[in-house]
């Protein structure tokens, strides 16, 4: 199994998943920076030119979350998804509300704080962003009342897909009225097989050892 990756991307989610697993896998670093996900030999792993990528056998997978859910049914015994059809949909649920409702708003910010040409940036859209993202994490707050998990009583992919952007949304001080959701994303971030936190990732790139 392979695991293409840079460290302070979303390939982080499926790091944290495999190393709960306690799989083997061969970790392959995909340098943005230098453009190495825009070159032919990348491309036709993922034609989208993005990462993370998996790949088991003949098969290729991109998209983080995919990505985890596949490796949680891989390995049922595991048990990093819920039994039950109706626990299984509220995974699902909360799945792809952190891609849409959370993590879209940070994209925004993203883009037009440091990836887009200064010259596409729109800053009247990070605002919005920051206020979009701001409504949704407090409909997740409601949610997390009282529960050490996202769904049900232990750990599943849910948390490290979640924990993962709320680091991020930390990393833009999106976290600070919502005390409680970053104590829940530090305790995810304490378990023993957790991967380094987007900064300390960010860090270990710019390393001049690295």
């Amino acid at each position: 199994m392979k695991l293409f990756e840079f460290a302070p991307t979303r390939s982080i989610r499926v790091r944290w998943t495999l190393q709960e697993l306690g799989v083997d896998f061969e970790a392959v670093t995909v340098d943005l920076a230098a453009g190495e996900h825009r070159q032919p030999a990348f491309l036709r792993i993922n034609p989208a030119g993005k990462i993370p990528a998996l790949v088991d056998g003949n098969l290729v997978l991109t998209e983080s979350v995919a990505i985890v859910l596949y490796l949680a049914d891989k390995y049922p015994e595991k048990r990093l998804l819920p039994a039950g059809v109706e626990q299984r949909a509220q995974i699902n649920r909360w799945l792809l509300f952190t891609a849409t409702e959370l993590e879209q708003p940070l994209w925004r910010i993203a883009r037009h704080t440091s990836l887009y040409p200064e010259a596409r940036r729109l800053p009247a859209d990070v605002a919005l962003a920051r206020e979009e993202f701001t409504a949704m994490a407090g409909v997740l707050l409601e949610h997390m009342q009282d529960r050490p998990f996202v769904v049900g009583d232990s750990v599943t992919v849910g948390d490290f897909v979640l924990a993962y952007t709320l680091d991020w949304a930390n990393e833009v001080h999106l976290l600070d009225e919502y005390p409680q959701l970053g104590a829940y994303m530090e305790r995810m971030y304490a378990r023993p097989h957790a991967p380094p936190r987007i900064a300390e990732a960010f860090a270990s790139i710019r390393s001049p050892a690295n």
